[in-house]
């Protein structure tokens, strides 16, 4: 009987123990908050690191096309001079 009242008595401090409070509540709800922050801040590097990177692919096939055109011109050069 006496364990009965004790558990009687312990049980609903343990019950308002396992509840959250307004404060953790809003402590959870900030914390979200800065996690989405980091989250979008993250996103937004991310697509102008993409976009970089797709600016610096068009500048080496740009570059890579002016060395076809500029090897080309040498190889004209050359055989012109070897013709003399």
């Amino acid at each position: 009987m006496k364990k009965l009242s004790t558990i009687a008595a312990v049980a609903p401090l343990l019950f308002l123990g396992a509840c959250a409070t307004k404060g953790d509540i809003e402590s959870l709800r900030q914390e979200i908050a800065g996690v989405r922050a980091i989250a979008q801040s993250a996103e937004q590097k991310a697509a102008a690191a993409e976009a970089a990177s797709r600016q610096a692919a068009a500048d080496a096939q740009r570059a890579a096309q002016d060395a076809a055109i500029a090897g080309e011109k040498a190889d004209r050069i050359f055989r012109a001079g070897l013709r003399k």
